[in-house]
């Protein structure tokens, strides 16, 4: 699990850094309005400042989709090892209608 949340940290950290970047160079805010935009759009709260220019609307389009994407992803990622422990728990590993019907014969 320690793994899993590093990874997820990891993959969030670099998504905000796109975004952050994206924010401060093709839109053009200062630094700070630059974290919080791409802060907001990665965790779903939507836009905090105006944008004004047409590349930097494209960019927050695009950084919207993609955030969307990311945190569906982390979502699997975080609850994929969650789900195998609980497989294991009841042994679900072993168990399938191939196998179950071999051992009922």
């Amino acid at each position: 699990m320690a793994y899993t949340v590093l990874l997820l940290l990891s993959l969030m950290a670099a998504a905000l850094g796109l975004g952050v970047a994206g924010y401060y160079w093709i839109a053009d805010l200062a630094l700070i309005d630059a974290i919080f935009n791409a802060a907001m759009i990665l965790t779903g709260m939507g836009p905090a400042s105006e944008l004004s220019s047409t590349p930097a609307k494209l960019f927050a389009s695009a950084y919207a989709i993609f955030s969307g994407l990311v945190f569906i992803s982390l979502m699997g990622i975080f609850f994929a090892p969650i789900a195998h422990r609980i497989m294991h728990r009841f042994h679900m590993d072993d168990r399938g209608p191939d196998k179950q019907a071999l051992r009922d014969e």
